[in-house]
């Protein structure tokens, strides 16, 4: 089997923090070397309804729908997905799921038969190295197929 025949299906999430950016500029790498359709992630969490009351006074009455965390995961993955179809990947879906970022994750890689997830290690330094972030942590034990953790510090 050649390496470009190893992935099919490639699975990274991304926040819009500089540690998702190298693990989405490595995913990219790969789906670009292969054919393997990229599917980029991004959780978020719903408005909490304290904040909602308090924020929606001050919002225009025609604006008031426009602006929540749904909106926020839209233009990270839109931004995501424009840089990896600039670097030549031709098969990206997004997927803007509510929850857990590691499980959003983990039900994309089994709805798509993911081969591999790629997740970057959050940073830590010290003696947190030891130990990796919530999110590679639970990816990569509960993983259905292969996880690559890129190291970015």
């Amino acid at each position: 089997m050649a390496a470009a025949d190893l992935f099919r299906s490639i699975v990274v999430g991304t926040d819009g923090s500089t540690t998702a950016a190298e693990a989405l500029r490595r995913a990219v790498e790969l789906a670009r070397h292969s054919p393997a359709t990229l599917h980029v992630v991004c959780a978020y969490e719903p408005m909490p309804g304290v904040r909602l009351r308090v924020e929606r006074p001050a919002l225009p009455q025609q604006a008031e729908w426009i602006w929540g965390p749904r909106d926020d995961a839209e233009t990270t993955l839109a931004q995501a997905v424009e840089r990896a179809r600039a670097a030549g990947v031709e098969r990206v879906e997004a997927f803007a799921r509510q929850g857990d970022p590691a499980d959003a994750i983990l039900d994309v890689a089994e709805e798509q038969d993911a081969d591999l997830i790629v997740v970057g290690n959050r940073g830590l330094t010290g003696a947190k190295r030891f130990l990796l972030g919530g999110v590679p942590n639970k990816i990569s034990h509960h993983a259905p197929c292969s996880v690559l953790i890129i190291r970015t510090s």
